[in-house]
C-alpha cells in the first residue's frame, strides 16, 4: 500500500493571511490534469492521485505568529464549563508535556509531514490500517505542536459510540500520564469530563452536531477530527453537511481532518473540493502505511479441509445463515487447536521454548440475536473444548458485556459472539482469530410503512474490513470469511448504503429549520448523499402529524416540502431524545406530570435498566410487572422504579454503594444504566427551564384517588405523545376459548399440551415446570391436555394472577420443557394383570392442597345440587367486603344457623391439642376470633405467617383475622368432613364505572366506602344468577323500611359503577341453574353423575390411580428414560393486536418480549367494546412479515376512551354521520386531504372510526375546548408560555387536568351503540361545506405555533 497526498500549489485558498508561500511549500505531481475542463477532468484527477500517490517536499511548519489568524480566533470557544463532578482536574493549568515519547505506531514517522498538510490546508482526509494510531496520536500530535508553540488550540476528535469517545479518551490520558479531564477529556451525552483546561476532547458525533447547531459556527474549536467516517451514519453525514456549510461561511480557518481505514477517499475529496478555475479542486488525501501485526486472511475456498461435505453457495440476493455455515465456523474454531500446536512445536524447534499452546480469542461477527443464539447452542455441546463463550449485543447486561474483556481462564478458549458491535465501538486486544459471516442487520426504513426494520443485508466491503482489523492487535492475526472469493469480489458491496438514504429523516429535518439556512430540501441537497425529495415530503408530512411543523395550510395546498416550525417543535429540536418522548414532554408539562414524563423520556432513550438476563428472564419480568402497580403500562413500570430508588437514596437507605447494588439485585434493576437514566433526567430538566417548563420541587403529598388520577393523566400523555401507534385488542370466540380452556378461569389457569399417557403419574414433574411462576394450586388432566391453575395468594387481588403471565412466558424462553416418562408398555406391565388402558388420558385433577389425585367423570356437571341453596332466592350474613361487589358470607336461613351452631359446639366440646405442625399457606387448623372472649374455636384456613402471628380465613363464616401462632389447635380429622359454609359472591350486571376506574384500581375509595355502608356486617337478600369457578354470582337485594332495591342500582345511579354484560360461562351455568331448580321444583332432577354405578367406577379408578403412584413411587423402580416435550404454556385468551390505521394491513402485529403486555390475557371477553393499546416504538420484523411493538400501554377500559384519544390527538378530523345526519356513527383521523388530488395526505396513518357509544355535538365541543386549552400552553407569540408566570401555567394545567377528567368521566355515561361502518372507509371529504361549522381559536392573533387547529364540527339535522 502506498503513502499519498493530494497537493496544489498554483492557486490560493483560504487561509490564514500570514506568510502563505512559505507554510505551503508543496510540490505538485499530477502531470497537465490541472488544465483539463470539466467534471470528467475533474474525476480522472482524482483517479489518477489515487493511482500514482504524491509527495510532500520537506516544509517548514508554520511558526507561531503564521498559525494565529487575526480573524476568527479559536480563543472565544476554549473554556468549557460544567466539568462532570468527581472527575474535574484541579484549576491549576496542566503542565507542558513536550517530552512526551510517543508509541511506535505507524503514524508516528509521518508526524511532521502530517502536521504540516493539517496547517497548511482546510479540509484533509486520512487513511489508515485499524491500529495505525489515527484517533490516538494524530491529535496529540496537533496539541503538542501548539503546546511547544505556546499558542492556544481546543482539538475535538468524534467518535460515532458513547463507549469508544470515552475509552480512547481515558486511554489517551492514561499514556500521557494526566488526570482524565484536564488536558484530555471526554463528553458522551451527559458525562462531560472536561474543565477550562481541556484541549483535547473526544465526544460523540452526536454532541458535536448539536453543538454546532445551536452555535451556527465551527469556531469554538481550532481542529475538528472527524473519525470513522466510513460509517456513514444519518448523523454523520449531517455533521458532514454542516461543517461544510459552514466552513465555507463563517469558520474559514477551523481544520477538518476526516479519518477512517476504510474510507471512499474520492468521493469525501470531491465532496470537501474548493471551486478553482469553474471546477472543483479535490481536497486533500494522506494514507498511513503499515499495520500493527499482518493480518491473514482466509475464504471458504481456503477451507476444504473442513468441508467435507458440500456447501451451498450464498445468493447475491438471499443473504442468511445455513446450518451447515454454522458447523463450518465451528469446525474453524475446533480446527484452531491443532494450528497453535502446529506454532508452538515450530517455535519449539527454533526457540528451544517448550509449554502449552496459547489459545487465542475468537471474535465471530453475526448478524443479530437469533443467529448468535443459535451458534452458542452449538458450542454449548463441545463439552470437552474448554471454551468461554460470551454473546455481546446491545441487549446484554453490563455484568455480561464486562466478561468480553475478562482473561480466559487458564487453557480456556474465548469465544466473542457479537454483532457488528465490536466493529468499532469496542476493541477486546486480545483476539487472534476473527470469523465473519460476512452479514449484517441494518436499519431500513419501509417504503410502505415507514417504519424502520432490521433487515439482513450483506456487510460491504469497508465494513468487513473494519472486522478483519479487529485482530491482530497484539500479535498475528487471522481472518476467515465464510464466502468465496468470487463472492467477495463480485457481489459483495464496496461501501455501505448511507443511512440517510435508508432511515426516517424527521430529527435532522428539525435541525435544519433550527439552522435557519434555508427550506429543508435545498440544505439536505447538498448532503453527501442526498435523500430522495419524496422522502422529504413524507418527513415533512410526519413532523406535521407531530405537531412540531404546523400543518395550517397556505391557501389551499399545505406546503409539500416546509412548514412553520411550531413551539413543540422548537422544543423537541433542542431535547437529545426522540422526535415522539420529546413530545411527551411538552405533553406532560401541559397536562401537569412532567416529572413523570421526563422519566419516561430519559428511560426510552437508552437501554432499559431493567436486567433481563437469558437466565433470569422470568425474575426481571415479576420484577417489571410488580412496578406497574397495577397498571399495563412498560413506561409507568419505569416512572415507579425510578421513583423507588429514587426515594430511597434519598431517605439514605442506599448510601452505601453495597446496598445500592444489592437493591438492585433483588429488584432485578441495573443500579449504572438507573444512574445513567437519573443523569439525563436531570439533563432534560433544565433543557426544558428554558421554555419555562419546570418540575415542582416539593409537591404536595397525594392521598388515594390524586395518585390514580395523576397515572390516569400520564397514560392520556402517553396516549398522545406516540399518536397514530394505535392498536386495537382482538375480539375473541369467548364460546371457544370457554371450551378450549374446558371451563377454567383464564385468571388462573394455563394449558400445555403433548401431555404423555398416564399423564398423572408425572404431576410432580408438571408442577415443578412451573416451580418459577409461582405456587401451582391444582393441575387438571383431560386427554393429551393438562390445565395448570395457580393459587391466588390473596382473596383481594383481582385480574389475571402475575403467575399466570409467567407461564406463558415461559413458552418464549429457549429453554425446552421437557419431561422423562415411561413408557406405555412399561407403565401398563406394572398395573399387575389389571386393565388399565382407559387411564391412559383419563381426565385426572390433581388438588396440591389437600394432597388428592382423584378421576373426574367426562360428563359430571360443575354444579353439585347437595351444596345449592334450597332455593335460588336466600338470605346471606355478610361477613366480610374483599372489593366493592366482591364479598365473603354464609346462608343466614334457620337450617343453615342450626348447621353451624351444631358444629361449633361439636367442635368446642373436643380437648383441643395444639398445632403439631409447622405452620404453611393453606393448614387446616382450629382458630379463635380475634375478638371472642369466649375462647370458642373454629375451623380455620392458614393464609399468612408473620413471626409470630397468623392471618387465617374462617371456612365456614368468611372472614379472616389475625391471631398468634401458639392460639391455633389441630383440627380433628373427623371435623374436616362437613362442608365448608362460607361462600365467596361477586354481584352480576355491573363494573366499575368511568369514575372509579380513573380514581382508583378498578374502584375508587369512594365507591368502596359507599359499597362497604350499604352491605358489610349484614343480612341480605341475595338472588343467585349463576355459579362461575366456584363464585356465586348474585343480585343483591336491599329491604328495608327506607329502601327497597338492589344494590347494583344503587352503585349505578350514584355513578360508583355502571351496567355490564354477563360472560358465556356465566349465562351457561345461569341457564342450568334455572333448568335445575326447575326439575328439583318439579321433582324431575336425575342426578346422572351421583348414580351408585357412576360412584363405583370412579371409585375403582381412584384405587387403580393411587396403586400406580405408589408403584411409579418407589426408589426400587427404574428412574423414567423418554424424554417427551411439552408444548405451551398457553392460553385461548392470550390477547392479539391490529393496528388501527391502514399502515399494517396485511401484517401480524407481535409485542416485545420485554414488555409487560407481551403476554396479555383478556379477562373479560365479554365487554365487546373496543379497547387500545398504545406502542411507544413501532418497527417492522426483518421479514416485514409482522409488525414489533415495543414500549406498550393497554389503555383503561373505558367505553369509548379510544375514539375520544383518536378525536383528541389527531391533527385533522372529519366526521362522519348516519344517511339521516341526525347522529353521528364515526370518524376520520389523520393529516387531512390534498385538494388537489382529493386523496389523503398521509392515508397511511388515517384511523377510520365507528363509533360504539353515542358521541354528540357537546362532546365534539367539549374535545374543541380542551384543544384550544392545550394550546394555550404550547404556542409563541405574546401569549405563549415563555411570557407566563407560576402561577398562570399552574392555572392553565388545572384548567387541562379538570377538562381531561369531563371528558374522559362524563357524569352521564354515553349511551352503548352498535358500530356503524362507514361505506367509504378512508374516504376525505365526505361532508359538504354548507353542513360543516368551521371554528377558530380565539387569541386576536397573538397565538402562533400552536399544536392544535380546532375541528369543524358537522351539522345535524335535529
Amino acid at each position: 500500500m502506498r503513502r499519498f497526498v493530494m497537493t496544489r500549489s498554483l492557486l490560493p485558498r483560504t487561509f490564514p493571511p500570514c506568510g502563505l508561500a512559505a507554510a505551503r511549500g508543496v510540490s505538485r505531481y499530477c502531470g497537465g490534469l490541472e488544465d483539463q475542463p470539466g467534471p470528467r477532468a475533474q474525476a480522472d484527477r482524482v483517479s489518477f492521485w489515487l493511482r500514482a500517490g504524491t509527495q510532500l517536499t520537506e516544509s517548514p511548519i508554520p511558526s507561531k505568529e503564521q498559525a494565529s489568524p487575526k480573524n476568527g480566533t479559536p480563543d472565544a470557544g476554549l473554556r468549557l464549563k460544567h466539568g462532570r463532578e468527581g472527575h474535574a482536574a484541579s484549576p491549576q493549568p496542566p503542565p507542558p508535556l513536550a517530552s512526551y515519547e510517543y508509541p511506535s505506531l505507524p503514524i508516528t514517522k509521518y508526524r511532521q509531514e502530517l502536521i504540516s498538510l493539517i496547517e497548511n490546508n482546510s479540509v484533509v482526509i486520512i487513511r489508515g490500517a485499524t491500529g495505525s494510531g489515527k484517533t490516538t496520536q494524530l491529535p496529540q500530535f496537533i496539541l503538542d505542536y501548539y503546546t511547544e508553540k505556546d499558542t492556544p488550540c481546543n482539538v475535538v476528535v468524534t467518535q460515532p459510540r458513547k463507549i469508544g469517545a470515552s475509552s480512547i479518551a481515558r486511554w489517551v490520558a492514561r499514556e500521557r500520564k494526566c488526570t482524565l479531564g484536564s488536558l484530555v477529556g471526554y463528553q458522551v451525552g451527559l458525562e462531560k469530563v472536561a474543565t477550562e483546561h481541556t484541549r483535547l476532547l473526544y465526544m460523540t458525533t452526536g454532541v458535536l452536531l448539536q453543538k454546532l447547531v445551536r452555535a451556527k459556527s465551527l469556531t469554538e474549536f481550532s481542529h475538528i477530527f472527524i473519525d470513522e467516517v466510513h460509517e456513514r451514519s444519518e448523523e454523520l453525514d449531517f455533521l458532514l453537511l454542516v461543517v461544510r456549510k459552514l466552513l465555507h461561511a463563517n469558520s474559514r480557518y477551523v481544520k477538518v481532518i476526516l479519518m477512517s481505514a476504510t474510507i471512499n477517499c474520492k468521493e469525501f475529496a470531491e465532496y470537501f473540493g474548493t471551486p478553482i478555475r469553474n471546477q472543483m479542486d479535490p481536497a486533500y488525501v494522506f494514507e498511513v502505511e503499515g499495520v500493527p501485526y499482518a493480518i491473514e486472511e482466509f475464504y471458504l475456498d481456503d477451507l476444504s479441509s473442513l468441508l467435507p461435505y458440500r456447501v451451498e453457495a450464498p445468493h447475491a440476493d438471499d443473504p442468511y445463515i445455513s446450518p451447515e455455515m454454522y458447523n463450518v465456523a465451528v469446525s474453524l474454531i475446533q480446527s484452531f487447536d491443532e494450528l497453535e500446536a502446529k506454532d508452538q512445536s515450530s517455535r519449539t524447534e527454533k526457540d528451544g521454548f517448550s509449554g502449552l499452546p496459547e489459545r487465542g480469542s475468537v471474535l465471530v461477527f453475526l448478524p443479530g440475536l437469533a443467529e448468535i443464539h443459535y451458534i452458542q447452542d452449538a458450542l454449548a455441546k463441545l463439552v470437552r473444548k474448554r471454551l468461554q463463550v460470551y454473546p455481546l449485543h446491545s441487549t446484554v447486561t453490563l455484568e455480561e458485556q464486562n466478561g468480553v474483556f475478562l482473561v480466559p481462564v487458564p487453557g480456556y478458549r474465548k469465544i466473542i459472539l457479537s454483532t457488528n458491535i465490536a466493529e468499532s465501538s469496542v476493541t477486546v486486544p486480545d483476539v487472534k482469530y476473527v470469523i465473519d459471516f460476512c452479514l449484517a442487520r441494518h436499519l431500513v426504513c419501509d417504503k410502505e410503512t415507514n417504519y424502520q426494520c432490521l433487515q439482513l443485508t450483506w456487510a460491504s466491503k469497508t465494513n468487513s474490513n473494519q472486522r478483519r482489523g479487529r485482530a491482530g492487535r497484539v500479535s498475528k492475526g487471522y481472518c476467515y470469511r465464510l464466502v468465496t472469493k468470487e463472492f467477495w469480489r463480485n457481489e459483495i458491496p464496496d461501501f455501505v448504503i448511507p443511512e440517510m438514504l435508508r432511515s426516517p429523516l424527521a430529527s435532522i429535518m428539525l435541525k435544519v429549520k433550527l439552522l435557519d439556512m434555508g427550506d429543508p430540501r435545498s440544505v439536505l441537497s447538498m448532503a453527501l448523499s442526498p435523500p430522495n425529495i419524496s422522502e422529504i415530503e413524507r418527513t415533512v408530512l410526519q413532523l406535521k402529524e407531530l405537531g412540531a411543523l404546523s400543518a395550517k395550510q397556505d391557501g389551499q395546498e399545505q406546503r409539500r416540502f416546509d412548514g412553520e416550525l411550531t413551539f413543540v417543535g422548537r422544543v423537541l429540536a433542542h431535547l437529545p431524545v426522540a422526535l415522539h418522548l420529546g413530545k411527551m414532554v411538552v405533553l406532560g408539562h401541559i397536562f401537569g406530570c412532567l416529572e413523570e414524563c421526563l422519566i419516561i423520556a430519559a428511560s426510552l432513550s437508552l437501554k432499559s435498566f431493567f436486567s433481563m438476563p437469558t437466565l433470569q428472564r422470568l425474575a426481571g419480568y415479576r420484577s417489571k410487572l410488580m412496578f406497574t402497580h397495577g397498571v399495563p403500562s412498560d413506561c409507568i413500570a419505569f416512572v415507579n422504579a425510578f421513583k423507588a430508588w429514587y426515594t430511597s437514596r434519598s431517605k439514605g437507605e442506599l448510601r452505601h454503594p453495597k446496598d445500592e447494588l444489592e437493591w438492585g439485585k433483588e429488584n432485578c434493576i441495573q443500579i449504572k444504566r438507573i444512574r445513567e437514566v437519573a443523569e439525563l433526567f436531570e439533563d432534560l430538566k433544565k433543557r426544558v427551564s428554558q421554555f419555562n417548563m419546570h418540575v415542582r420541587e416539593n409537591p404536595p403529598a397525594m392521598d388515594y384517588a390524586s395518585l390514580h388520577k395523576q397515572s390516569f393523566i400520564l397514560q392520556i400523555a402517553i396516549a398522545g405523545a406516540f399518536y397514530p401507534n394505535y392498536f386495537s385488542l382482538g375480539e375473541m370466540d369467548e364460546e371457544l376459548a370457554s371450551k378450549e380452556l374446558s371451563g377454567n378461569d383464564p385468571k388462573t389457569t394455563v394449558m400445555v399440551r403433548n401431555i404423555p399417557p398416564y399423564g398423572f403419574l408425572y404431576y410432580k414433574q408438571l408442577q415443578g415446570l412451573f416451580r418459577q411462576c409461582g405456587r401451582v394450586k391444582a393441575i387438571s388432566f383431560d386427554g393429551s391436555r393438562a390445565y395448570v391453575e395457580f393459587h391466588r395468594s390473596s382473596s383481594r387481588t383481582s385480574g389475571v394472577l402475575p403467575e399466570v403471565s409467567l407461564a406463558l412466558l415461559l413458552a418464549q424462553q429457549r429453554l425446552p420443557l421437557d419431561m422423562f416418562v415411561h413408557s406405555t408398555d412399561e407403565v401398563e406391565a406394572k398395573a399387575g394383570g389389571r386393565t388399565i388402558s382407559p387411564l391412559r388420558y383419563a381426565r385426572v385433577n390433581v388438588d396440591f392442597q389437600n394432597h388428592s389425585v382423584y378421576p373426574v367423570g367426562v360428563l359430571s356437571s360443575t354444579i353439585d345440587p347437595e351444596k345449592l341453596p334450597s332455593n335460588s332466592v336466600f338470605i346471606v350474613n355478610i361477613t366480610e367486603v374483599v372489593e366493592v361487589a366482591h364479598f365473603w358470607g354464609f346462608q343466614a336461613d334457620e337450617p343453615s344457623l342450626e348447621k353451624q351452631r351444631r358444629l361449633t359446639a361439636e367442635i368446642n366440646s373436643r380437648e383441643l391439642r395444639p398445632v403439631s405442625v409447622s405452620l404453611y399457606p393453606n393448614l387446616l387448623c382450629l382458630a379463635p376470633f380475634e375478638s371472642e372472649e369466649t375462647g370458642q374455636y373454629f375451623r380455620a384456613k392458614v393464609l399468612h405467617v408473620w413471626g409470630s402471628t397468623v392471618e387465617v380465613f374462617f371456612v365456614d363464616y368468611g372472614n379472616t383475622s389475625q391471631v398468634s401462632c401458639s392460639s391455633l389447635r389441630d383440627l380433628p380429622p373427623d371435623l374436616l368432613t362437613p362442608s365448608f359454609q362460607a361462600q365467596e359472591f361477586q354481584i352480576s350486571g355491573i363494573r366499575p364505572s368511568a369514575q372509579s376506574m380513573v380514581l382508583g384500581d378498578q374502584w375508587s375509595c369512594a365507591a368502596r366506602n359507599r359499597f362497604i355502608t350499604l352491605v358489610d356486617r349484614r343480612s341480605l337478600i341475595v338472588s343467585l344468577f349463576s355459579i362461575l369457578h366456584g363464585i356465586m354470582r348474585v343480585d343483591l337485594l336491599i329491604n328495608t323500611d327506607t329502601i327497597n332495591c338492589s344494590v347494583a342500582d344503587i352503585m349505578v345511579e350514584e355513578g360508583h359503577a355502571q351496567r355490564a354484560e354477563e360472560s358465556f360461562e356465566s349465562k351457561q351455568s345461569h341457564d342450568v341453574l334455572q333448568s335445575l331448580y326447575k326439575d328439583l321444583e318439579e321433582g324431575t332432577f336425575v342426578p346422572n353423575s351421583t348414580s351408585s354405578s357412576w360412584k363405583t367406577r370412579k371409585e375403582e379408578e381412584k384405587q387403580l390411580i393411587d396403586s400406580l403412584l405408589e408403584t411409579f413411587s418407589k426408589t426400587s423402580q427404574s428412574s423414567p428414560k423418554c424424554r417427551v416435550p411439552v408444548h405451551g404454556p398457553s392460553s385461548p385468551h392470550k390477547v392479539n393486536f391490529h393496528s388501527m390505521s391502514s399502515v399494517t394491513q396485511y401484517r401480524s402485529v407481535a409485542i416485545d418480549r420485554d414488555s409487560i403486555n407481551c403476554v396479555a390475557v383478556n379477562d373479560i371477553p365479554e365487554d365487546k367494546h373496543l379497547r387500545m393499546l398504545v406502542a411507544g416504538s413501532v418497527s417492522l420484523s426483518s421479514s416485514g412479515s409482522h409488525i414489533l411493538l415495543k414500549e406498550t400501554t393497554i389503555m383503561p377500559n373505558i367505553h369509548g376512551l379510544p375514539a375520544l384519544l383518536c378525536m383528541l390527538f389527531t391533527p385533522v378530523m372529519e366526521l362522519r354521520t348516519n344517511e339521516e345526519r341526525t347522529c353521528f356513527t364515526g370518524a376520520l383521523c389523520g393529516l387531512g386531504w390534498s385538494p388537489l388530488t382529493q386523496e389523503g395526505i398521509l392515508p397511511e396513518h388515517d384511523i377510520e372510526l365507528a363509533f360504539d357509544v353515542k358521541f354528540d355535538v357537546e362532546d365534539i365541543t367539549e374535545i374543541n375546548a380542551l384543544r384550544g386549552a392545550i394550546n394555550r400552553l404550547a404556542c409563541e407569540g405574546p401569549n405563549g408560555p415563555l411570557h407566563l408566570g407560576p402561577d398562570r401555567v399552574n392555572q392553565l394545567q388545572e384548567n387541562i387536568r379538570d377538562r381531561i377528567l369531563r371528558l374522559f368521566t362524563k357524569s352521564t355515561p354515553r349511551e352503548d351503540i352498535l358500530p356503524h361502518y362507514y361505506e367509504k372507509p378512508k374516504k376525505w371529504n365526505q361532508v359538504e361545506p354548507s353542513q360543516k361549522m368551521e371554528l377558530v381559536q380565539k387569541d386576536g392573533g397573538l397565538s402562533r405555533g400552536v399544536l392544535f387547529q380546532l375541528h369543524p364540527v358537522t351539522l345535524l339535522n335535529m
